[in-house]
């Protein structure tokens, strides 16, 4: 990664950062992707949304039904039409994942420093002691020591809703596991992770080819852009080959947490983002505000992640758990704009045009 590109302006008048920020009447160039659900999918907060700053909305088909997203899209599109706000749609496709199924749909609590098995056997209920998961292959991929997550919101950082496994021991397909925090999960299904370890599952899933068959009996996919979310070490490791066939990249910040050291997230970050900058592709980066979920304001250093996140060179935000399930998704969009705008004031555009031109060539 080359050292010498801060895209900074310099120098900053210290005094400008006591002055309140002004109101703009242009957005910030910095897109919002925010992820509409059960706290954001009506007309009023969609509406909210997109005067606040947003300018995709993400349906994550990774849960809910077709009839769920379906009811949510014609909101959208009332809201578009009533506050004249164009917003562009982002489809979010289950994927390869893990999960483990709780029938009963009763509350599990996991106790530290005890065992728990996960089995493929889901006609088993689910219970403090034993969790059936969708996929047969787990005891073969997975060896004594290797960590897993599992939760509902599994990459959020509440400790109180994920757990953190070992692997203690392989049992035929079982896998017997010391749990390592206390943790509760709660509703029908909980996302499972195995750190830096590559699960041999259908990149595409019945469901997502539908979607494309769906949306290629539209036309032609001349408007429809492909991005590639990264969000382990298999997508690390083939990052230059990923980027060069899609549209652009997504870097799920949360999953890649989890299977790289924490401290090394940042170094990929910056690596991967600069690349996208130099190939003229559109990089978003999410995981963001998460305190934000629950809180109206963001951590100090949650604000200025956002920042940098803008002066290293990112596209877009892209707002998960903060707008979908959150208590103040429309707020949430407001800041984030704010802080975008901030940067983008001291962004030195001349710089970052120049470089990319000598990369992509004039546009």
């Amino acid at each position: 990664m080359n050292s010498n590109h801060l895209l900074l302006e310099e120098p900053i008048r210290m005094a400008s950062i006591l002055e309140p920020s002004k109101p703009s009447f242009f957005p910030a160039m910095t897109k919002i992707v925010g992820t509409l659900g059960p706290k954001s999918r009506s007309v009023e907060i969609i509406s909210n949304c997109l005067k606040a700053g947003m300018s995709v909305a993400r349906f994550d088909f990774s849960w809910g039904d077709i009839e769920f997203h379906q009811e949510t899209l014609e909101n959208l599109k009332t809201a578009v039409k009533s506050t004249r706000k164009l917003c562009a749609i982002m489809l979010d496709t289950g994927g390869p994942e893990l999960q483990v199924v709780n029938k009963t749909e009763h509350p599990i609590s996991l106790e530290a420093d005890t065992k728990v098995i996960l089995t493929p056997d889901q006609d088993k209920p689910a219970t403090s002691n034993l969790l059936p998961i969708n996929y047969h292959g787990l005891s073969k991929a997975v060896k004594k020591g290797d960590t897993i997550f599992i939760g509902q919101y599994l990459f959020t950082g509440n400790e109180t809703t994920s757990v953190w496994l070992e692997v203690d021991e392989v049992c035929s397909e079982d896998v017997v596991c010391l749990i390592k925090n206390s943790a509760t999960l709660s509703g029908t299904l909980y996302t499972l992770h195995v750190s830096q370890i590559r699960i041999d599952m259908p990149t595409l899933t019945d469901k997502d080819k539908e979607a494309r068959y769906f949306l290629s009996k539209l036309g032609e996919l001349n408007q429809t852009q492909i991005f590639a979310k990264i969000e382990n070490i298999e997508g690390l490791t083939h990052f230059d080959e990923i980027l060069q066939e899609a549209d652009g990249i997504i870097f799920s910040r949360g999953n890649l947490g989890i299977d790289l050291p924490p401290e090394k997230v940042f170094l990929f970050q910056k690596a991967a983002v600069y690349k996208c900058n130099m190939m003229g592709k559109p990089a978003v980066v999410t995981r963001v505000v998460d305190s934000m979920t629950d809180n109206l304001r963001p951590t100090r250093a949650e604000a200025t992640d956002v920042a940098n996140a803008v002066l290293d060179g990112s596209d877009a935000i892209l707002l998960g758990a903060e707008t979908l399930r959150g208590l103040y998704p429309v707020e949430t969009v407001s800041t984030v704009g704010k802080i975008c705008a901030e940067a983008e004031k001291v962004f030195n555009q001349d710089l970052y045009f120049k470089k990319t031109v000598k990369n992509v060539g004039e546009p």
